[in-house]
């Protein structure tokens, strides 16, 4: 089976496909989707849609695995901003007839990590242990879109067994 990772944003957004078998984690590739910082939001966004529906039609994914949104009281207009995109990504995922999961950003690191609170930095070591990884997983996009498919082969392990 075959998880689609995204992290969702406006200007760059995370991707990897991960290929599940037998318990075991291979990384498909993995990069961002990146939209031009001068252009319109519906331009941006169109960008990401039509990036996505080209990473599903590549990938075939059986799951695409999404953070959910996360609002801090400070800045709103960013979890507004990354709505917007994730938005997109959901209706591309549905208009090809493919599973999404969302999942906090805690239980992500839990899952990855055993802490829900765990940093960037632990998160991308543990990334590159679990997968065998040369280097670290960068940017921290590519990082966050790997935790998520992860996190996703987990929660889909963890519920075969009982």
């Amino acid at each position: 089976m075959r998880i689609l990772g995204i992290d969702p944003g406006l200007q760059v957004c995370g991707y990897a496909c991960l290929e599940i078998d037998a318990d075991k984690e291979k990384l498909i590739e993995a990069g961002v989707i990146r939209t031009d910082s001068g252009s319109a939001l519906q331009e941006k966004l169109n960008r990401i849609g039509e990036d996505t529906e080209s990473l599903l039609k590549s990938f075939q994914p059986g799951i695409v695995a999404v953070e959910q949104l996360y609002a801090h009281y400070a800045h709103p207009r960013t979890a507004i901003l990354m709505g917007h995109a994730r938005g997109v990504i959901l209706q591309k995922c549905a208009a090809a007839a493919i599973e999404v999961r969302s999942f906090s950003a805690t239980r992500i690191k839990k899952s990855i990590t055993g802490n829900g609170r765990a940093s960037k930095g632990q998160i991308q070591r543990t990334i590159q242990t679990i997968l065998s990884l040369p280097e670290l997983p960068e940017p921290n996009d590519v990082a966050d879109a790997i935790a998520a498919a992860i996190c996703c082969a987990n929660s889909i392990s963890s519920a075969v067994e009982f």
